[in-house]
């Protein structure tokens, strides 16, 4: 009788490796091992002898670089969807995506279950989980971090040491470093000085995908972009798929100090934490696309917009993707965005992103209603009786609270 399936989320690292053993130690599942490429940009090369050596039947390397960027990113980009006025979704855009890939691989390979290495702390189980129970609720979910009576392992120490009792002898470190997250839009920094709040983070070591703004060149730098409905199509004036201009922009930001946040924020599970995130080419794109939204939405339009970018923003935070609301909350956002098409310009320097201007064939901005010298669709007398209704309800409540003070004093 063959032995039921389990898909390990897997990327190579200690946690992982040490997982495979002990999947088939304490289930007695066969382990396939999936790696998802979400633009990483680690060496991925060499996995697969270490998935077999650490007990794996098989292993599976997914890109999904270019569905992360069009269906996963660009939603959040139209929305502009930000978690707590700085957040730029990073690491919480990539696990839905994951979640999908891995529950296609259980489907495909026929797997009971899904098992992910995230720890009982954080967001990521949450999102993992969410994700593979609206695509999957039949398949069971294996969360060992979160079951203490049978992993037992409290250590990186503990973890080489498990691997060698099971015959996988593997050159990995036990020195504490950064805990990273990293892929095509950002990467992420916890851990190390960055625990405790007081201390400012020691940016030279922590930095990867970018230089400090002290450190960025001293000549600003032009950049100009397009965007059809609410998609950047060109940067620079070469036509590119959205992966590839994030990619461009990520180099263009680095380079130039762009898009480095320190913040404080509140996890799901209700626990504040402090990390350091490095959104480089993200930054600039949200930046560009709202740019140009500016000329072109109206303003009940934008007033809206603006609150459903910040709840598309806590529900892809929760984990919350594949919801009616999450879809509703998009379809409203790309209603918005039929006509966000023209070309921005801009400059970068020092960590700054300064506007050099915009156009678009579906610009509501009038030059001859917004200059001083206003022609015929615009009385300034008109203002008159604009202000009077306007300023109404003001002049009632304020007569009414003069007449019963009045009626007080007497």
């Amino acid at each position: 009788m063959s032995k039921e399936k389990v898909v390990l989320a897997y990327s190579g690292g200690l946690d992982t490796t040490a997982i495979i053993p002990w999947l088939k130690e304490n289930f007695g599942y066969d382990v396939i091992c999936c790696c998802i490429d979400c633009g990483q940009g680690e060496e991925l090369d060499g996995l697969d002898e270490r998935a077999k050596l650490s007990g794996a039947s098989k292993l599976y390397i997914e890109n999904i670089v270019d569905e992360f960027a069009d269906d996963f990113i660009m939603p959040c980009v139209k929305a502009g969807a930000v978690y707590e006025n700085q957040y730029l979704l990073g690491t919480s855009m990539a696990r839905p995506a994951i979640a999908k890939k891995l529950v296609e691989i259980a489907r495909k390979e026929g797997a009971v279950a899904i098992c992910h290495g995230a720890t009982g702390k954080g967001n990521d189980q949450i999102r993992f989980e969410l994700g593979i129970k609206a695509l999957a609720p039949d398949i069971k979910i294996i969360a060992p971090w979160r079951m203490t009576d049978i992993w037992t392992m409290q250590s990186r120490e503990d973890e080489i040491e498990y691997c060698k009792k099971h015959g996988i002898d593997l050159p990995f470190d036990t020195k504490h470093s950064y805990s990273r997250d990293r892929n095509l839009w950002h990467i992420s920094h916890e851990g190390l000085e960055l625990e405790d709040p007081s201390v400012e983070p020691n940016y030279d070591d922590l930095l990867v995908l970018s230089v400090s703004p002290e450190k960025a060149p001293d000549e600003p730098e032009y950049v100009t972009m397009t965007f059809e409905a609410g998609i950047p199509k060109t940067l620079n004036g070469k036509a590119m798929k959205v992966s590839e201009i994030i990619t461009e922009l990520n180099a263009l930001g680095g380079k130039h100090g762009i898009g480095i946040i320190d913040i404080v924020e509140n996890r799901v599970v209700g626990m504040k934490s402090r990390g350091v995130y490095e959104t480089p080419g993200g930054t600039i794109l949200m930046a560009a696309h709202q740019q140009l939204e500016e000329l072109i939405l109206d303003r009940a339009t934008y007033e809206v917009k603006k609150e459903m970018g910040n709840k598309l923003a806590q529900v892809v935070y929760e984990g919350k993707w594949f919801t009616p609301l999450c879809e509703a909350i998009r379809a409203f956002v790309d209603v918005t965005q039929q006509y966000v098409t023209g070309e921005v310009k801009f400059k970068l320097y020092k960590g700054n992103i300064i506007k050099a201007g915009e156009t678009s064939p579906y610009s509501l901005y009038s030059e001859s209603l917004a200059s001083f010298t206003t022609g015929d669709m615009y009385d300034h007398h008109d203002a008159d009786g604009f202000i009077t209704l306007f300023g109404l309800p003001l002049k009632v409540r304020a007569m009414k609270m003069l007449e019963h003070s009045k009626e007080n004093q007497k």
